[in-house]
């Protein structure tokens, strides 16, 4: 009987897009531990053979996981399914454009994933992210809490790791979040952000180094811009996205409690509604377990309700949500 118990609590993940993000984040999984299962699902059928191939020569290097590639039938019972398929701007393309084109893909493979995988924690991460976490809301007919877009979690982690820096602290020992749209509109949390439980105000004379609002503002342009920095350089992003899935996993598998700024449909907080953006939610085996409102300044709380303006917008754009 335990083994059997056993058996059945084997952690078996898909990852629809097999890409740069999409083979990364599987690569990070594997050595993780976490898993005891990737499927890869792919359009280019090849390319998820090749992915998986190369994925399984490592298998005597880390713990016991079995990597295929395969199809929706493959990809069936899976405990949590993460969507990084999509396709990328073209040259002269708007933003609109790009976003119906997305739009158009989860209409085709969000209804296979969920008749595979009714079950399934659905992971999102395609761009631009909160939008296609909306649409797989959506489209998909599951429960709320099954649907976690990766939404601003690197934000922050890039916030923190830039703070840590500028404060010569540990990124470990800082907390602060970037909330609303994973893109232009996203927030800094200046108001709560804190070094060991200290308000950056209340720190900043300890530490010595100042942080002026010249400063304040230079750190988060930095962190807002990161990804067309690293797009301009090395053509796209994939490491830090793909640790980011891995957390986000790990804290459902492990059922962690643990806080992340991931994107959420926003019931009233702030005062947005219906439309999914980032706000700090708890993270637990059942999925998004709740959301947490946490104090903001009124000028936060402005650019929070202008992040929602903004994806509404584009929500209404792609006929995602009806206009007003």
């Amino acid at each position: 009987m335990r083994h059997l118990r056993l058996r059945r609590r084997r952690n078996k993940i898909t990852v629809v897009g097999a890409g740069l993000v999409g083979s990364t984040f599987a690569y990070t999984l594997m050595i993780s531990g976490l898993v005891s299962e990737i499927v890869l699902v792919d359009v280019d059928a090849a390319r998820a053979e090749g992915q998986a191939m190369d994925l399984n020569h490592g298998a005597s290097f880390v713990p016991p996981v079995r990597v295929q590639s395969g199809g929706w039938e493959d990809s069936a019972r899976s405990d949590i399914v993460a969507i990084t398929a999509g396709v990328a701007q073209k040259p002269g393309e708007s933003r609109l454009d790009l976003v119906r084109r997305n739009v158009d893909i989860f209409r085709s493979i969000i209804p296979e994933i969920v008749k595979a995988s009714p079950e399934a924690i659905l992971l999102v991460v395609t761009n631009p992210v909160d939008i296609m976490t909306y649409a797989t809301m959506k489209l998909s007919g599951l429960p709320e809490e099954h649907i976690v877009g990766s939404g601003t979690l690197l934000d922050s982690s890039r916030f923190r790791h830039l703070l840590s820096r500028h404060c010569h602290i540990a990124p470990g020992n800082v907390h602060a979040y970037i909330i609303g749209e994973h893109g232009d509109s996203e927030v800094p949390v200046w108001s709560t952000a804190n070094v060991a439980g200290l308000k950056l105000d209340e720190y900043c004379p300890v530490c010595g180094r100042g942080c002026k609002d010249e400063i304040r503002d230079h750190i988060f342009e930095q962190v807002r811009g990161a990804a067309y920095a690293i797009i301009e350089r090395k053509g796209a992003t994939y490491y830090a996205i793909a640790l980011a899935m891995t957390a986000i996993v790990r804290a459902i598998l492990r059922d962690e409690n643990a806080v992340m700024t991931v994107s959420v449909p926003a019931k009233g907080h702030y005062g947005v509604d219906d439309i999914c953006l980032s706000l700090p939610a708890v993270i637990t085996r059942a999925g998004v377990s709740r959301v947490l409102k946490i104090p903001l300044s009124p000028e936060e709380e402005r650019g929070f309700r202008e992040s929602g303006r903004v994806l509404a917008s584009v929500a209404r754009d792609v006929g995602l949500r009806d206009t007003p």
